[in-house]
């Protein structure tokens, strides 16, 4: 049994790992096995910008997390629901800034791999981690969570 979902979530895996693993491995693997990636010119120019917009989104989130003065910790219990700043438009502002960086990171790195991973970084990401917070929120928040979960997309 893994108690009380009120009191803390149970997040299963780090959430940067999930993406380390999958963007590592396709590193790895780009050496062993290329598996070429070129989308044209603007790759560079394109991934530096996706991964700087991921790095902007993370810090808009973290910024309006920090102002309600609760956890970004997914092992630890919010003391409260945040629903402003990038959380008025996704529930999950940083999990979606992750993911322009793990698509800015495959362009820099010129290798397909990351995109054979991405489907399972996104079960990964949904059934290890964001089903463990939603538990959590729904089961301190209650109707409020369940509101604002009705209101605003998951992604966006």
């Amino acid at each position: 049994m893994r108690g009380d979902p009120a009191r803390r979530p149970h997040t299963l895996v780090p959430p940067p790992l999930v993406y380390a693993i999958a963007l590592g491995g396709a590193w790895w693997l780009r050496s062993r096995l290329p598996w070429p990636l070129d989308p044209g010119g603007a790759a560079r120019p394109l991934g530096w910008a996706l991964i700087a917009l991921g790095l902007a989104g993370f810090a808009w989130a973290l910024a309006a997390i920090r102002f309600r003065q609760t956890t970004v910790n997914p092992y630890k219990a919010a003391s409260c629901l945040v629903t402003h700043g990038p959380f008025r438009y996704s529930r999950n502002p940083i999990y979606l800034a992750d993911w322009f960086v793990y698509a800015g990171t495959t362009l820099l790195l010129g290798t397909a791999w990351p995109l054979l991973f991405a489907p399972l970084v996104f079960l990964a990401m949904r059934y290890l981690v964001i089903d463990h917070e939603e538990r959590h929120l729904e089961a301190r928040f209650g109707d409020e969570y369940r509101a604002y979960k009705a209101r605003v997309r998951r992604w966006l």
